[in-house]
């Protein structure tokens, strides 16, 4: 059965639940190009999905998933830095890595079987 819409994807709905917990991580940091920087990043995880899926076309719609990865390698590597800022204790930072790397692993998942 073919995905219709982008809702469908669970890549894009974990994606949404990254960029709610990287919200609500970070929601009181005083530091705010730092905060506006990781929020901005996570939300484009699923906003590259979404807008890729709406291309129609399997080339543009792989492109998106590069950008949606790149993004996501862009909030994965900010969890390392905002442990080292000390802005969230280690486990905090492991647990969002981990779902960091799940959607990485779902976003080249998808990618090869659009190849």
């Amino acid at each position: 059965m073919a995905v219709k819409r982008f809702e469908d994807l669970l890549v894009w709905q974990k994606s949404q639940d990254l960029a709610v917990l990287v919200y609500k991580e970070f929601i009181n940091l005083k530091d705010y190009s730092f905060k506006d920087q990781i929020s901005r990043a996570s939300v484009s995880i699923s906003n590259n999905i979404a807008e890729g899926f709406d291309r129609k076309t399997n080339p543009d719609f792989i492109r998106f998933l590069y950008f949606a990865t790149s993004s996501n390698s862009e909030v994965r590597s900010m969890l390392y830095l905002s442990e080292r800022l000390n802005y969230l204790p280690k486990e905090r930072t492991i647990e969002l890595i981990e779902k960091s790397n799940e959607i990485s692993r779902m976003l080249y998942g998808l990618i090869q079987s659009m190849k």
